[in-house]
C-alpha cells in the first residue's frame, strides 16, 4: 500500500477542472485536471504541506485539512472515510490467519432456511454459510482460496459465466477491496492477495489504477446457476455484533419471483443431494 495517499489524491484532482472550482485555466497542463498548486489554495493550507501530504509526510495531519481537501476534491462519504484511514494509518493488531465465526452466528445462519446467507472476513473471504449458499455458491467442496471472492470473480475461469454481469461485478469487487485495503493497511495477507491479484489478473490491475473507492452495502447481483438457470438477487450487508472486520450477507429474492421459485428448487435439491 506504499504510495496509496499520493495515488489516490493524483486520481481525484484529475477528475476536477480548474473552471469547475472557479479557478481560470492557464498554461500548458502536463496532467488533466487540478494542479496540486490549486488544491493547496482552495484547501487553505500551504503548497509545501500539501506536497507532502500527498507523499505521505503529514501523519499528524489533521481532521480540518482532511476535511478541506475532501471538500475541494469533492469526495463521497467513503472516499472521505477511504482519505481519512489511508491518511492516518492507525496500529492493528495482527489478525488471525484463519478468522473464526461464533458458533451463534452459524446458528443464525442455519435458521435462515429460504435464503442464501454466509459470512466474510475483511479479506473478502467466506468464513461461513448456509446450505442455500453451498447450493449456489458450491462453497462446503472449495478451498479456503477459492472462497476468497476476488479470487474467483478474477482467476476462475468459471466467474465470467457464472455473474452475467461479470465487468460491473469485478468493478464492484475491486473497489469494495480497496476500502478494505485502507482500512487494513497493515495487514500482510491482504497486501498478499492485491499483490497477488496484480501479478494474474490484467483485469484487476486495470481496475485497481483507477482508485475507484465504494462500499458494497446492498444491491442487486444476477448469477447463472448450472442446475436452476438464472438467479437475481436483491442482497444486504450486516456487520456482525462484535467482530468489526465480519460481515454478514443475504440474498433476498423477491417472493413470488421466478428466482425465489428457483430457489426453494435448489434447496430441496441441496437437500436430496445432502
Amino acid at each position: 500500500m506504499d504510495g496509496e495517499l499520493g495515488d489516490f489524491l493524483r486520481s481525484r484532482r484529475a477528475r476536477i477542472q480548474p473552471e469547475e472550482v472557479g479557478l481560470a485555466s492557464y498554461g500548458r497542463r502536463r496532467v488533466p485536471g487540478l494542479r496540486r498548486e490549486e488544491v493547496a489554495q482552495l484547501a487553505g493550507v500551504s503548497v509545501d504541506y500539501y506536497i507532502r501530504l500527498e507523499q505521505g509526510r503529514g501523519p499528524s495531519v489533521s481532521d480540518a485539512v482532511l476535511d478541506s481537501v475532501a471538500r475541494v476534491l469533492r469526495l463521497d462519504e467513503t472516499e472521505h472515510a477511504y482519505l481519512r484511514a489511508v491518511a492516518r494509518p492507525r496500529k492493528q493488531a495482527e489478525q488471525p490467519t484463519t478468522p473464526r465465526v461464533r458458533p451463534g452466528v452459524q446458528l443464525l445462519l442455519d435458521s435462515m432456511d429460504r435464503v442464501p446467507a454466509f459470512v466474510i472476513d475483511h479479506r473478502m473471504e467466506v468464513l461461513a454459510w448456509n446450505a442455500l449458499a453451498d447450493a449456489v455458491f458450491g462453497y462446503g467442496g472449495a478451498t479456503p482460496e477459492a472462497r476468497t471472492i476476488p479470487r474467483h470473480v478474477f482467476l476462475d475461469p468459471v466467474a465470467h459465466d457464472f455473474y452475467p454481469d461479470w465487468q460491473a461485478v469485478a468493478a464492484q469487487c475491486v473497489s469494495h477491496l480497496r476500502v478494505l485495503a485502507g482500512h487494513h493497511q497493515e495487514d500482510r495477507k491482504l497486501t498478499a492477495l492485491v499483490g497477488e491479484l496484480s501479478l494474474k489478473s490484467e483485469d484487476f490491475r486495470r481496475l485497481w489504477a483507477d482508485h475507484q473507492v465504494r462500499e458494497c452495502a446492498y444491491g442487486v447481483k444476477r448469477v447463472q446457476h448450472p442446475v436452476v438457470g438464472l438467479l437475481t438477487f436483491p442482497y444486504e450487508t450486516l456487520t456482525v455484533p462484535g467482530e468489526g472486520s465480519q460481515t454478514l450477507l443475504v440474498y433476498t429474492p423477491e417472493p413470488g419471483s421466478e428466482t425465489a421459485e428457483r430457489v426453494a428448487l435448489l434447496g430441496s435439491w441441496a437437500a436430496t443431494r445432502a
